[in-house]
């Protein structure tokens, strides 16, 4: 029985030990296959991946799927992280990536369906039906109304809190490109929020 304890009390000491260690060093411990890192790692950052994704390709069953998959491949290829950027930046390029994949497999499956997607839907969506007084409801109504490459902007800055030099890691892109898509992304969002009539948030 005491060993049971004893082993049960190492156990313990070894989770908490993990859950103060960086990312980057839960990854050296992923690349040498420890799971107790692993599932540290995915307890950290699978809810921002699965919101990330989530809005890119708008079905939860979908989003679920791919953060299992974006989490399977950093654990099969945790030793090529070289630390160039933050890891919650590279696990977005990964989604990202796996995301866009996902979109052009459904245009293949089904070609009408960008057109369907582009037509704009004349009935409120469960979250803004629910107080179309709300402003954050507005809010996310009229991001949704932007292009997507303009969208992509807004939602890694202002809900993943990235930096425009993070940005343009995770998209691949320029930094200039990054702003001068952000400028138009807001001036685009200020329009869209003032003909809402969101004037406070839209100056």
């Amino acid at each position: 029985m005491r060993n049971v304890i004893a082993i049960n009390a190492q156990a313990s000491q070894s989770i908490i030990a993990a859950q103060a260690t960086s990312d980057d060093m839960l990854l050296e411990s992923i690349a040498d296959g420890n799971r107790t890192s692993m599932h540290i790692l995915y307890c950290r950052h699978n809810v921002r991946v699965y919101r990330f994704i989530l809005r890119i390709v708008r079905d939860a069953t979908t989003a679920e799927d791919l953060v299992s998959q974006v989490f399977l491949d950093v654990w099969r290829t945790a030793g090529q992280f070289q630390g160039r950027s933050q890891v919650s930046t590279w696990l977005l390029s990964i989604a990202r990536f796996k995301a866009l994949t996902a979109m052009r497999q459904r245009r293949f499956e089904d070609i009408d369906q960008e057109d369907v997607r582009q037509i704009p839907d004349g009935c409120d969506t469960p979250e803004t039906s629910l107080d179309r007084s709300d402003t954050s409801a507005i809010l996310r109504a009229c991001v949704q109304k932007l292009s997507p490459a303009h969208r992509e902007i807004i939602n890694l800055v202002y809900y993943h809190e990235k930096s425009v030099e993070e940005v343009g890691q995770i998209i691949g892109i320029p930094q200039s490109t990054v702003k001068t898509r952000m400028f138009y992304a807001r001036k685009q969002l200020a329009e869209l929020l003032k003909g809402a009539g969101v004037e406070r948030f839209a100056a």
